[in-house]
């Protein structure tokens, strides 16, 4: 694994954070259609998962309601991680009926968004289990939900990359033709930042020659042919100083197998966070008494 992982209090913080802006965005100066509902009326549900998924999401579920109406109880069956059946019942709700349903929305789109990026990033850690490798995501997360998603990766089996820009060196096409090389681009990141790792991207066998020489800590073989990396992972084998090697561009959950068999150390993916579907639950509710 690249990145060490999120701390619990950068990730709570980004919990509060991501739940405040999002309610601020669905409620705005008020939820006149809640104001239909008695002020005096209580609400007892549940939230039923429709498709068989992975968890995630709970702790963002929960502070949607924290937020809106701290007498708003959630019990929750599952944990973030487990592997939900198909009309399985996620948790039970209760409170007063109009946080409930101003919070609705807000509070199953978190769910459904980082469920489904779990459920994704499980399917291709399953693709690639009997081998060494292991699954990334990257940087192409949902603006305002990078963290999130991060953590939904992990609680999908596959590992995180740089968590951002700040966090790790990655030299692409655009940094080399600037650097005017490989080499130099290498050169150039060793100092100014000295304590970071380094990762440079190669779209040959023969730039990947070049990379190996001048020692990065991670090289990644983009848009390579298999064929190409297993010729990659015996160069490297062979060299005195061995680098990791990441396989990117062009991985499906069709082809995520083969690329692993190659011999690489990483696939990162961008689908797990990018192209997600969404996991499909409904919030059921019924009005039962009076607070």
């Amino acid at each position: 694994m690249i990145e060490p992982g999120l701390s619990a209090n950068v990730l709570l913080a980004s919990v509060a954070g991501d739940v405040a802006r999002a309610l601020a965005e669905d409620i705005g100066s008020g939820d006149v259609t809640a104001n239909l509902v008695p002020p005096d009326q209580w609400a007892e549900g549940q939230v039923i998962c429709r498709e068989a998924a992975i968890l995630c999401g709970c702790a963002w579920f929960d502070e949607v309601f924290h937020q809106l109406e701290p007498r708003v109880t959630v019990s929750w069956k599952h944990r973030d991680g487990e592997s939900i059946a198909a009309g399985a019942r996620l948790c039970e709700i209760a409170g007063p009926a109009r946080a409930i349903l101003s919070g609705e929305r807000c509070a199953l789109n978190f769910l459904q968004t980082l469920s489904g990026t779990a459920t994704a990033a499980r399917s291709y850690a399953d693709a690639v289990k009997n081998t060494a490798c292991r699954i990334l995501d990257t940087r192409k997360t949902l603006p305002g939900l990078r963290l999130a998603q991060k953590y939904a990766v992990r609680c999908g089996g596959a590992d995180n990359h740089r968590l951002g820009l700040y966090d790790m060196v990655l030299i692409k096409e655009n940094h080399i033709v600037a650097a005017g090389s490989i080499e130099a681009a290498i050169a150039s990141a060793r100092r100014s930042a000295p304590d970071t790792k380094i990762e440079v991207e190669v779209e040959s066998v023969a730039e990947f020659t070049r990379a190996l020489a001048a020692q990065p800590d991670i090289i990644m073989l983009d848009e390579l042919s298999d064929a190409d990396m297993r010729e990659c992972v015996r160069l490297n084998a062979a060299a005195a100083k061995r680098a990791k090697l990441e396989a990117s561009g062009s991985v499906s959950l069709e082809r995520v197998a083969a690329i692993a068999a190659t011999g690489v150390d990483f696939i990162s993916v961008g689908s797990i966070t990018k192209h997600l579907h969404a996991v499909d639950l409904s919030m059921r509710l019924k009005f039962a008494r009076a607070v």
